[in-house]
C-alpha cells in the first residue's frame, strides 16, 4: 500500500524524525530493520542514516526538495559527506541564520518555497538558489512555521484545519498543487509532525485514524 501506519521508538510523531524526497529518506540511526524496510518500500527511496548536529530529530533540522537539501549551521561535516554522497543535488549549510530548525521554517517542493516570515535574506537567498524554487515569506492559520502545519508535495498538500479558504487558494496557486485541510494523529493539526509522504507514498503516524488517511491519500495522490 502507498500509505502506512508508522511508530518511531513507540512515538507516532514520525515527522519529527524523517526528512524525505522523491529520492531519498534521512533518518537517525537505530531504527528497527522492519521500520527501515517500511520507510524504503514505501517512499521508494534510499535510506541514508545519520544525526543532524549529533541529534535524532532530522524532520525538524532539515528541508528541501529533489533539487537540493538545506541543512543547519551546527551540521557536521560526516553528517554532509553522508547526505551527499546518496543525494544527486545541492547540499548548502546555512551558516548565517539564527533559525536552525529548517523543516519547521521552509514549507517547499519542486514548484515554490513559503518561508518564516522573520528569515533573513540571506537564508531566503540560499533557500531560492539551493531549491530553485520561487520563494514568499508568510504564516498559515498565523502560525509562523510554515513547514510545521503543512506538508506539500509535487501532487498535493495537506494543511492545518485552521488555514483559510483565502490562504488555501494562494497555496494551491503558489504550489501548483491541490491543497486540503486536515489532521494527522486523531486530530492533530500540526501535518508535519505525523506525516512523511512524497510522490510514491505516505507514512503517518501509527495514531492516525482511518478517515485522516483517506483525506491524506485522496489529496496526496497516494490512493
Amino acid at each position: 500500500m502507498p500509505i502506512e501506519r508508522l511508530s518511531i521508538w513507540g512515538n507516532p510523531h514520525i515527522g519529527v524524525y524523517i526528512f524525505a524526497n522523491d529520492t531519498i529518506a534521512i533518518t537517525p540511526p537505530g531504527l528497527e530493520k522492519k521500520v527501515k524496510d517500511l520507510i524504503e518500500t514505501t517512499l521508494n527511496v534510499e535510506l541514508v542514516e545519520t544525526t543532524i548536529g549529533g541529534m535524532r530529530i532530522v524532520g525538524v533540522l532539515v528541508a528541501g526538495n529533489n533539487k537540493g537539501i538545506v541543512l543547519p549551521r551546527f551540521v557536521k561535516d560526516e553528517e554532509v559527506k553522508a547526505i551527499k554522497r546518496a543525494f544527486d543535488g545541492v547540499v548548502e549549510v546555512v551558516s548565517g541564520s539564527r533559525i536552525t530548525a529548517l523543516g519547521n521554517a521552509i514549507l517547499v517542493n519542486d514548484r515554490a518555497a513559503l518561508l518564516h516570515p522573520e528569515v533573513e535574506k540571506e537564508f531566503e537567498n540560499i533557500v531560492k538558489d539551493v531549491l530553485d524554487v520561487e520563494v514568499v515569506r508568510g504564516t498559515i492559520a498565523q502560525i509562523p512555521t510554515v513547514g510545521s502545519v503543512a506538508l506539500i508535495t509535487n501532487k498535493g498538500g495537506l494543511v492545518h484545519p485552521d488555514a483559510s479558504d483565502s490562504e488555501l487558494k494562494f497555496l494551491e496557486d503558489f504550489f501548483s498543487v491541490p491543497i486540503d485541510v486536515g489532521t494527522v494523529n486523531f486530530g492533530i493539526g500540526f501535518i508535519r509532525s505525523g506525516l512523511v509522504a512524497n510522490t510514491h507514498g505516505a507514512l503517518v503516524g501509527e495514531k492516525t485514524t482511518g478517515p485522516e488517511m483517506l483525506r491524506i491519500s485522496q489529496v496526496l495522490g497516494v490512493k
